[in-house]
């Protein structure tokens, strides 16, 4: 019986992990897609590769908080209660993914758990407490930085980097050898090809930082019930390693992440590359490296972090900033001129074009935001966003507390 617990646990955890798959993919890759400079193969493979790197490095800290910090009785998460809490994480990710919407997988994650805690009287409220805080301030964090680069740095950059977005490839892959090779389509500059490689840099940074946050959502449970508990040594040349419980998780969880990010990443990868938004490419890799260092710093430390809220905080920060250069800050204090606040100021310059110093560029030279987004999918995405985290969460609560093979 035990076993086919364990191989229940197993499906449920890759199901999680191919839904993780398919939500990150298109936020770490959605600008790089769209603009053509790399492929939809070609971000799975990325994502796969460097969503295992940083699960691998970083990820640990956060399985702890979700496998032990947040329930705060021993024998509370077993392995049947972490197959609940994996299946209401992996269908509540699903039903985003099904729609194309990238939702917050660590929100939905510590909601399923929290869900547990409430049922049973066991949540460990200073973890919580703490978990929480981080989502109010690290959200405030991104918006204050970007709108510092957005009003100071950003038009400097956008003149020196000078990202544009094509209607064709960048790079092709020549398959007329024995060995696939990739090589810069014809027509693509010197200076398109800096850009390209930034752009994937970047989106690679971001798929480690994804790693080291989500890989917890995909195993945590299964981890902090001890299911996955059995060592062995593995030799790989002069490399030996020893997979313990915490290892053999993040095998699980970066298998199941390459399944979703080669197969149903395809929606999001759509919709954050394409639908949502016109963001300029320059602005895409400010946000993408802020949202991934706070990603990473706040789970070295073992906190989950909500990548899609802190992403979208960072744009509307370096929008904002980006706006507020029609005026000076004394003549701001003295209340001689307005600003137009918006998010479409990104799109005042053509990638490569010098901005007017700061104060001497008139309000109505700045773009409004529904220049920059497409209205109604916007709407779509922030719903569903905040709806998939409330649908764990009721419903692990629910089910932990009124179901009779669940209750306690």
């Amino acid at each position: 019986m035990s076993e086919l617990l364990l191989a229940a646990g197993i499906l449920v955890a890759i199901f999680v992990g191919y839904n993780i798959g398919g939500a990150t993919t298109g936020v770490s890759f959605g600008p790089a897609v769209g603009a053509k400079v790399i492929s939809k193969v070609g971000a799975a493979l990325l994502m796969s590769i460097f969503f295992f790197i940083g699960g691998w490095l970083i990820g640990p800290e956060v399985v702890d908080t979700l496998g032990e910090g947040i329930i705060e009785e021993e024998g509370i998460l077993t392995l049947e209660t972490g197959i609940g809490i994996l299946f209401f994480i992996g269908t509540a990710l699903f039903v985003g993914n099904f729609f194309g919407v990238p939702a917050s997988t660590s929100m939905t994650a510590v909601g399923a758990i929290a869900g547990l805690g409430l049922a049973t009287g066991t949540l460990n409220w200073a973890t919580m407490g703490e978990i929480v805080s981080w989502w109010i301030v690290a959200p405030v964090i991104a918006f204050w930085v970007s709108s510092i680069v957005g009003r100071y740095f950003y038009p400097r950059l956008n003149a020196w980097i000078a990202i544009s977005r094509r209607e064709t490839h960048l790079w092709v892959v020549e398959r007329n050898s024995a060995i696939p090779w990739v090589r810069a389509a014809d027509g693509t500059d010197r200076r398109e090809i800096t850009g390209s490689l930034i752009v994937i840099a970047i989106g690679c940074y971001m798929a480690f930082s994804s790693g080291a946050s989500n890989v917890a959502n995909a195993v945590a449970p299964l981890v902090g019930s001890g299911a996955l508990d059995f060592e062995r040594d593995v030799s790989l040349g002069s490399l030996a390693v020893t997979l313990g419980s915490m290892e053999w998780g993040v095998l699980l969880a970066g298998g199941a992440v390459t399944i979703g990010a080669f197969t149903i990443a395809r929606r999001t990868l759509e919709t954050m590359g394409n639908d949502v938004t016109n963001l300029p490419l320059t602005a895409a890799v400010v946000v993408m490296t802020i949202s991934a260092t706070i990603t990473s710093l706040l789970s070295a430390i073992g906190i989950p972090v909500q990548l899609v809220i802190i992403t979208t905080m960072s744009i509307i920060g370096l929008g904002w900033g980006r706006a507020t250069r029609t005026t000076t800050v004394s003549d701001a204090v003295r209340g001689e001129k307005e600003t137009a606040v918006s998010v479409g100021a990104l799109t005042a310059e053509e990638e490569g074009e010098p901005a007017p110093p700061i104060g001497e560029e008139e309000v109505e030279d700045i773009p409004k935001a529904s220049d920059l987004y497409d209205p109604s999918t916007a709407g779509r995405v922030i719903l569903i966003q905040n709806f998939v985290p409330v649908l764990a969460t009721i419903g692990a609560f629910l089910t932990f507390r009124f179901v009779p093979i669940w209750a306690f």
